[in-house]
């Protein structure tokens, strides 16, 4: 069964399996003793910490191991907006950072901290200008992923870690999705990744805070990693971490140029072979091995399960999750269908075969997905006029009445409609799903039309072809 989900979490490495196996046996003492299993366990624990730090490029008393990625960001932004509180308390962020990185912000809104959201491009990407006018003199902290996990657009990080630096603001990176590929670029000052992106085990995170940087712990103090991150440290899971980072690079930059030629190939198979579908991101500043595509009229949790059930994993960054149903933060700066969207994030040992299997299996799926909501086959335009005819487009009312319906079934509604809709007349569309307030305009863009704006409930759009 080909799993497309790396970008969540990558199978276990071969690499870091037998480093794990050899460090449970070797490794199972505490570091900060200084008998003979004590002295052992520390060799381990300073040659795992130096590979890091190789891979980061970054110095070894700069690097701590965490208990997760999460735990690593939220470490980082604690303890770097702590120690320049003489500053000020504001912090900036980009507006498709993960998750964590802004349930962090809103923890710090809470204390009486201010938070500046800096939009992206339909792409995803910020722009160095706009990130540079969000700093301020009381800017403590700036945020700033190296590549989205959602769409795969690569960040400009040294261009804003330049602007950062002439600002006096540190920049905390968080490369989660990135580090398989290669060092971070530019003059950041934080940096933050978790082990379970690249093939190592999970529940082990790095946090670089680089030397020069004003840093102050949150919470008790401790001894352990440099009183950064308490606990005692799961020696066997750090050692099998650092490892298979370090091959799992080298597999990563022998085979960049493969997986990008791969999700090329998605890209440009996709739209031709779905019809109403839309690849998002970057085109070039990207990942290797991620691409998203949102597909009209379908919801993404459907389309999920029948790949599923044809044997692929894949994920989905669109709205109705069982556990959230409000649209992807990150589809939503950028102003993109928020329904049917689809990740494909390839693995390093992927088949080209498997690709291809891939595009023969999507286009049914996501066909009969459509067939099942009622999704409209054909999308033909109204009949034009008589020649001669004097006759004005009727103005309506055109209206679809979709209130207390999920997306997609505002958008299908809307385009079963339309092609009794004359050319110049408006239909209102009615609906208090959250995800409309993007479904609906990225269908015009889609199909050509004319989203006149919304007042409340009421989405209106014109016909103009």
């Amino acid at each position: 069964m080909p799993y497309f989900d790396v970008a969540s979490a990558a199978p276990l490495h071969p690499v870091a399996r037998q480093a794990l196996l050899a460090a449970l046996d070797e490794g199972w003492a505490d570091p900060a003793r200084l008998y003979r299993e004590g002295r052992r366990a520390r060799l381990l624990l300073d040659a795992a910490r130096e590979a890091a730090a190789e891979a980061v490029g970054c110095r070894p008393d700069e690097l701590v191991f965490t208990p997760s990625g999460t735990r690593a960001v939220h470490a980082g932004l604690a303890g770097a907006l702590a120690g320049r509180r003489r500053v000020g308390a504001h912090l900036v962020v980009s507006a498709v950072e993960h998750s964590c990185v802004l349930h962090a912000a809103e923890a710090h809104t809470r204390t009486g901290g201010e938070v500046t959201e800096v939009g992206v491009s339909r792409t995803g990407a910020v722009e160095r200008g706009a990130y540079a006018a969000a700093l301020r003199t009381d800017t403590a902290l700036a945020a700033l992923q190296s590549a989205n996990h959602e769409v795969g657009t690569v960040q400009p990080v040294a261009e804003v870690a330049e602007e950062c630096r002439a600002a006096g603001v540190p920049l905390l990176v968080d490369a989660a999705q990135s580090l398989l590929w290669g060092p971070v670029e530019g003059d950041w000052s934080l940096l933050a990744a978790s082990a379970h992106k690249w093939g190592g085990p999970a529940g082990v995170g790095l946090l670089v805070v680089r030397k020069g940087t004003r840093f102050a712990p949150a919470g008790p103090a401790d001894e352990r990693e440099n009183g950064r991150s308490p606990g005692f440290e799961n020696l066997p899971a750090i050692v099998a971490a650092a490892a298979s980072l370090r091959a799992a690079r080298a597999e990563a930059v022998a085979r960049a140029g493969e997986l990008r030629a791969l999700t090329e190939r998605l890209r440009e198979r996709v739209p031709l072979l779905v019809p109403r579908t839309e690849v998002v991101g970057d085109p070039e500043r990207r990942l290797p091995h991620l691409l998203t595509f949102s597909c009209l009229y379908v919801d993404g949790e459907s389309v999920l399960s029948a790949l599923d059930r044809a044997g692929f994993s894949v994920s989905s960054g669109s709205s109705c999750t069982s556990s959230a149903l409000t649209p992807s933060h990150v589809l939503r700066a950028m102003g993109v269908l928020s329904e049917g969207n689809v990740r494909v994030s390839l693995p390093l040992d992927v088949r080209a075969e498997d690709v291809d299997l891939f595009l023969e299996v999507l286009p049914g799926v996501v066909a009969g997905v459509r067939e099942q909501l009622g999704a409209p086959v054909d999308e033909e335009p109204p009949a034009a006029p008589s020649p001669g005819s004097s006759a004005a487009p009727s103005p309506g009312p055109f209206l679809v009445d979709a209130l207390g319906k999920r997306c997609p079934i505002p958008v299908i509604e809307l385009a079963k409609i339309f092609p009794r809709v004359p050319v110049g007349a408006t239909v209102t569309v009615l609906s208090d799903d959250e995800a409309a307030a993007l479904d609906i305009p990225a269908w015009c863009e889609m199909r050509g039309q004319e989203y006149v704006g919304r007042e409340g409930t009421a989405y209106r759009v014109r016909r103009t072809g």
